[in-house]
């Protein structure tokens, strides 16, 4: 029946418009063979060059909570939601365990709410540190990403308003914070009723301000008042107040009047020993962007990896400005790094972008910060997803796209396309109650294309926050290595899907001019439709996002190393390991590094950061 809906009774499939619709073939899309089955047919691994992982013993669970309590707390970074769920557990359990400092505002509010159960003494400087623990105490989101709902008991209300009156009292120009979260302060007031609690007046001000009855300018609009009167220097100068604020708006003060810029960079060198090392980073990875040749795409990511890539339209620095800040990060940066007496580098880490947040990463094996590149040292290039859907139907596909120098002529791998362009997709999944995979192999000495973007759609059902587990992986293998179908001593990386998009994008491979092959890490997602996404219908978006990422360059390890200034310096290249006690820097520890040794590796790698 042309252009409509037909049902074959004798092969008992459906015909629409004249297509034959695969999902209703009784096979399709379900695993043919079991796995016991498919062992049959193949060998045992052939050994290889598998790389194996030496556990180290730790210490008993109290010491080793505590250590991992006092990192978390301690970060200079912002954590992963993982790491952040992990430090509220600890919490309760390492009150004695107090790090020296903790800069990251989201770890201070998960610390304040277990001081709030005990009575203790609060860390609070800011208005919206009192309403990030007001979400810590209702198990909300710290970050103020997401809406809470503000559910407190009464102790916990007296705590917060006394805290929000001790913070104004001391410094009422911290009233100018109350706007840029207005709304969630209304509701947080619905809660505490301040008007009740008449001892703690500055508390209401906060509430009065939040309702507009009460007016405070912000310290953002005091700003922007002064650079609308054409006042760069003044502004500038204002901006010291807030040092992170001054070195973030640093390009934009100095291109919006480039005969200020001696007055910026003056304000600049008289802040920067108050400004926090990861933001110095970022304003030198920023650096890193603004050259003439660097000029082309930008990328933004949110903190759930949904990524967007635009033009570059801002103009050049000065020369004069560019170096001279240049030589101020550096300065800076090297001056608060440790100075070891013998640093010991893997050079595989070199090249590992470095953590300036736990938003350009996933959780996972082996897996690294976006921007990060690792070799691929195998000729066999397998790349899979697992699923395992909560309730509904879920299909997720996994695809390649294939590009070429330039980010075009496109060819793809998918469920469409199961053979093509030196690769094989192993088919079709398309419900996965007890779990599901789908693989890509790619023999990389025969693909032509110069970049190899693997994704994975969700067709229908769950997305990746819906799903109970879902995550992306590749292995190695050598051409005459046989084995099983899924051999976990090849595997390399194992990466969390997570997040709201419709489609991920873990990684992309790169092949070099010499020919050999590197991982460069993405960790960003594509919002996608809510059903029916493929890789033929994001292919431009994603060749766009792709190349932002390849054509930025990442601040890496190699930059702190640079500035370093240790009295002996081994790269671990071939060499054996010292035997006395030195500082190892590189991708995990290598077996007989002396016990005393200071070891920095993908595990902690953020506390290279200087605070």
């Amino acid at each position: 029946m042309p252009g409509g809906r037909a049902r074959d009774p004798d092969a008992n499939v459906e015909i629409v418009g004249g297509a034959l619709n695969l999902l209703s073939l009784p096979k399709y899309g379900k695993y043919l063979h079991s796995y016991e089955e498919l062992l049959a047919a193949h060998d045992e691994l052939i050994a290889g060059d598998d790389r194996t992982t030496v556990l180290h013993a730790g210490d008993g669970v109290a010491a080793e909570g505590e250590r991992l309590f006092v990192a978390l707390a301690g970060s200079v970074t912002p954590l992963t939601d993982e790491e952040r769920d992990v430090l509220r557990t600890l919490a309760p359990h390492c009150t004695t365990a107090v790090p020296d400092a903790i800069p990251v505002r989201e770890n201070r509010a998960l610390v304040n709410q277990v001081r709030v159960a005990e009575g203790g003494d609060l860390l609070l400087d800011t208005v919206t540190d009192v309403l990030r623990l007001a979400c810590a105490l209702s198990l909300g989101d710290v970050t103020l990403a997401e809406p809470t709902e503000f559910l407190l008991t009464r102790r916990e209300r007296r705590a917060l308003l006394a805290g929000l009156d001790a913070v104004v009292r001391g410094n009422p120009a911290k009233l100018g914070d109350v706007a840029t979260h207005r709304e969630r302060w209304k509701r947080l007031g619905e809660r505490l009723h301040p008007h009740e609690y008449p001892r703690w007046p500055h508390a209401q001000d906060v509430f009065a301000v939040a309702r507009g009855e009460k007016k405070a300018p912000s310290f953002a609009g005091r700003i922007e008042a002064l650079l609308a009167a054409d006042d760069v220097a003044g502004a500038a100068d204002l901006a010291k107040n807030a040092p992170g604020v001054l070195f973030r708006s640093l390009d934009r003060l100095l291109r919006i009047d480039p005969d200020a810029a001696g007055a910026v960079l003056d304000a600049a060198e008289s802040a920067a020993g108050q400004v926090s090392g990861r933001v110095l980073l970022s304003v030198r990875e920023h650096l890193l962007n603004r050259t003439k040749r660097t000029k082309g795409t930008r990328v933004f990511a949110n903190r759930t990896g949904r990524g967007v890539a635009v033009a570059d339209t801002r103009p050049p620095l000065a020369p004069d400005a560019f170096r001279r800040l240049k030589n101020l990060l550096e300065a800076e940066v090297g001056s608060r790094l440790p100075a070891p007496a013998h640093l010991v580098v893997d050079p595989a880490v070199l090249d590992v972008a470095l953590p300036l947040s736990g938003k350009a990463t996933a959780s996972g094996l082996g897996v690294l910060p976006r921007g990060s590149l690792s070799p691929v040292d195998g000729e066999l290039l397998r790349f899979f997803v697992y699923w395992k859907q909560r309730e509904l139907r879920t299909d997720f596909d996994l695809s390649a796209l294939l590009l070429d120098r330039n980010y075009g002529d496109p060819h793809w791998l998918s469920y469409t396309s199961l053979r093509a362009v030196g690769g094989e997709h192993s088919g079709d999944i398309t419900d996965a109650p007890d779990g599901a995979s789908e693989f890509i192999n790619l023999s990389l000495g025969k693909v032509k294309a110069k970049f190899v973007i693997p994704q994975v759609n969700v067709y229908s059902g769950e997305g990746f926050d819906e799903v109970e587990e879902s995550f992306f992986g590749f292995m190695l293998r050598d051409e005459e290595q046989r084995g099983r179908p899924f051999e976990p001593k090849t595997v390399r990386t194992k990466s969390e899907l997570r997040g709201p998009a419709r489609i991920a994008l873990p990684l992309a491979f790169v092949r070099g001019k010499d020919g050999d092959w590197q991982a460069k890490w993405m960790h960003l997602h594509v919002r996608g439709h809510m059903l029916f996404n493929a890789v033929e219908g994001n292919r431009v978006t994603t060749a766009e996002l792709t190349r932002a990422v390849i054509e930025r360059r990442y601040l890496t390890v190699r930059h702190l190393v640079d500035l370093m200034t240790p009295a002996e310096l081994t790269m671990l290249d071939g060499v054996p390991v010292p035997a006395g006690p030195v500082t190892f820097i590189g991708l995990a520890r290598p077996e007989g590094l002396h016990e005393d040794s200071t070891v920095y590796t993908l595990e902690n790698l953020r506390d290279l950061i200087p605070a």
